[in-house]
């Protein structure tokens, strides 16, 4: 859960007591435990009873992204689900993870990429694993942390084919107010 989503639950809060749907007292005991959160599921508790619907998001299974002759782009808030296909043809790729919602541990990505690059930018935390791409007159550079083990973030396996093309994956550059 980003300090953005977290935002939306807190005004969700303070539109609840404006509206004289939670005393002062309830307000702050679920302000905090919303602070104190990191995930939807442990912030759904705090809202239930509120207007607005859930805070939980299903993801779909499965998703498949196909593009020919044109660029292909995911970025800011969408649902990934567990298993991503993604077919290109003479067409770039790119995916950004970062501010996505990833219901799940472990996301498993399908590439069948031709005569373009492909770019995935993972979120901070985030592992990935590239060992079963293969990868023909073209190349790959992980500037992320590569790991067999997913740790408290996000695991990320890559596979499939990448052809007379680049494989990036990396974390969100920042440069004072910029990112890309």
């Amino acid at each position: 859960m980003s300090n953005a989503d977290r935002d939306l639950v807190i005004e969700r809060l303070h539109v609840a007591v404006g509206d004289g749907r939670l005393s002062l007292e309830e307000f702050e005991e679920r302000l905090n435990g919303v602070l104190e959160s990191r995930t939807f599921g442990e912030v759904e508790r705090f809202v239930h009873d509120l207007p607005g619907g859930p805070m939980s998001v299903t993801a779909p299974e499965r998703s498949e992204l196909r593009t020919t002759a044109s660029s292909l782009k995911r970025r800011g808030r969408w649902v990934v689900p567990r298993l991503l296909l993604v077919t290109a043809k003479a067409g770039s790729v790119k995916l950004d993870f970062t501010d996505a919602v990833i219901t799940q541990p472990v996301v498993d990505i399908e590439l069948d990429v031709f005569a373009g690059s492909t770019v995935l930018v993972l979120p901070q935390g985030a592992t990935v694993d590239i060992d079963n791409v293969e990868l023909i007159a073209g190349s790959s550079r992980v500037s992320a942390t590569m790991s067999a083990f997913p740790g408290a973030g996000h695991h990320f396996v890559i596979r499939g084919k990448q052809r007379a093309g680049n494989l990036v994956v990396r974390h969100r550059r920042r440069f004072w107010r910029w990112q890309w």
